[in-house]
């Protein structure tokens, strides 16, 4: 504020210092304004990220305690039939298993006659067999084994042994003569007991064989009513007879002629 000084001797106005206002408070009403962010400028670049150095390793980086290793892929070799040493041979097992192990077989031959069987073969080189057989007589039963390497074409060793019951031949022999008026008391009981031992040649391996057998048989039998046959053919004063029937034990050649079918596994 100026002050003029009343008279001429106050030429010049006295000045008073202005008093300073007092600094007031911020408001908290009033918050101060932030500055605003400044942009990036184009010119400066932001530094590259500086790759971790191999010698410091990472916070966050697992450790190689802690990380498991990887699972490594492994390929099991399919077992093969191997020549070398320490190496299991799986082949044959597996051949076992796809081997047919039932089956029928039909045959015929002397002494069997005509004969039916059932087949087990509980390994290549062995088949059993058991069955019915009619040699125009009667009925027989038979039960043998054979031996084979298990070859396309093999040869064999076949044992047997079979019985046929008591039956009237006389039909048979006067069909096979003609004869119808022919009749004997001996073959009105006709039957015998056989064994078989042959060597023999058999084609085929799996699934159908086909067989040639010959060797020797041995054949027990009872003849009866052999007192009656021999009264009549008696002339004269001489008599034969006999106290009971006589056995009768031959050694002969034999043979037989078949096939087997295979029908499961």
């Amino acid at each position: 504020m100026l002050v003029w000084a009343a008279g001429p001797a106050a030429a010049q106005p006295a000045t008073e210092p202005e008093p300073e206002p007092a600094p007031t408070a911020p408001s908290a009403a009033e918050p101060e304004p932030e500055p605003a962010p400044t942009a990036p400028s184009a010119a400066e670049p932001e530094p590259a990220p500086t790759a971790p150095s191999a010698a410091e390793p990472r916070a966050d980086a697992p450790t190689a305690a802690e990380t498991p290793a990887p699972a490594r892929a492994t390929a099991t070799p399919a077992a093969t039939p191997s020549m070398g040493a320490g190496v299991t041979r799986t082949a044959a097992p597996a051949e076992r298993r796809t081997t047919p192990w039932v089956g029928t077989m039909v045959d015929v031959g002397v002494p069997d006659g005509a004969s039916v069987s059932i087949v087990y073969r509980p390994f290549r080189a062995i088949r059993a067999h058991a069955g019915l057989s009619h040699n125009l007589i009667s009925l027989g039963q038979r039960v043998g084994v054979t031996l084979t390497p298990g070859w396309w074409a093999s040869p064999t060793l076949s044992l047997e042994y079979g019985h046929f019951a008591e039956g009237n031949a006389n039909p048979l022999v006067r069909a096979a003569s003609g004869d119808e008026t022919f009749s004997s008391a001996v073959l009105e009981r006709i039957g015998y007991n056989y064994g078989n031992a042959r060597l023999g040649l058999e084609l085929g391996r799996k699934w159908f064989t086909f067989y040639l057998h010959a060797g020797m048989s041995r054949i027990t039998a009872r003849v009866h009513n052999l007192s009656a046959e021999t009264m009549s053919e008696t002339s004269g004063t001489t008599t034969v007879s006999f106290s009971r029937d006589p056995n009768v034990r031959l050694w002969t050649a034999s043979a037989s002629l078949g096939f087997v079918i295979y029908l499961a596994k």
